[in-house]
């Protein structure tokens, strides 16, 4: 049995059921991304005879785990934790992660890394201002209900939008660059890499080794022509499809 599966133990006398004990351990391992796409749990039996309980009790875990859509298979090919459910945006207008999780119908949240006000000489030459200008620079990991996507290392310009320097990093960038500091966006650039994930996003992402990811650097402007944000995000490859509308 995988070394993943060591920690596992139940406790007769606590009042949690058996199979639950099971299956809240096995969900965080797989929250905390320990178990991979891909990995194979224990056959049912042999899971059982390490654990000292009945086969029924680590099927009814494994159960609740298929029924979350957190592991699939069966049979003779076993138990696997499930790829995350891919998403497929259409690239070719200017939205947030938050805009493009909403409309795909999934819940968008972030966990911030850093929040910080910065002097920063390469931004200051990206955005064409005196090396002593101030940038608001964001570190966050965005979810789509729950599972980590991108990690997002953005820059915004404090000259153009003062405001922004009172943002905690939550939500979306575009909303509060509209509604709070009345800038009005006028589009963007945007580039698209191949790239393996670094030691940062692999273990945002739960990765144990280097993974195919797509790396989106995006310049947006506003209506003036003025440089608001650069941003450069990292996508996981395993969960993102992009469509384009190719016309003749």
């Amino acid at each position: 049995m995988s070394a993943h599966f060591a920690s596992l133990h139940i406790d007769n006398h606590a009042p949690e059921p058996l199979w639950r004990q099971l299956y809240i351990q096995l969900d965080d391992l797989l929250t905390s991304g320990t178990l991979q796409a891909g990995t194979s749990l224990p056959p049912e039996r042999e899971l059982a005879e390490t654990l000292g309980v009945s086969r029924s009790t680590v099927k009814r875990s494994y159960d609740q785990l298929r029924h979350d859509q957190r592991i699939g298979g069966r049979g003779r090919a076993g138990s696997v934790v499930r790829r995350p459910e891919r998403v497929e945006p259409t690239l070719g207008r200017l939205k947030g992660f938050t805009e493009e999780m909403r409309e795909l119908g999934k819940f968008a949240s972030t966990t911030l890394l850093v929040c910080e006000v910065v002097h920063d000489r390469r931004m200051a030459s990206i955005f064409q201002r005196p090396s002593n200008a101030l940038f608001l620079h964001i570190e966050r990991v965005r979810e789509a209900d729950g599972v980590p996507m991108t990690r997002e290392l953005a820059w915004y310009d404090l000259t153009l939008a003062p405001i922004m320097a009172e943002w905690d990093g939550g939500g979306s960038a575009y909303e509060r660059l509209k509604q709070l500091c009345g800038v009005t966006l006028g589009g963007a650039e945007q580039t698209v890499e191949a790239v393996l994930s670094s030691d940062a996003e692999s273990a945002a992402f739960g990765f144990e080794q280097p993974q195919p990811c797509l790396l989106f650097k995006r310049m947006t402007r506003d209506v003036g022509g003025a440089l608001v944000e650069y941003v450069e995000g990292t996508f996981r490859g395993d969960a993102y499809v992009y469509r384009m509308q190719l016309n003749p």
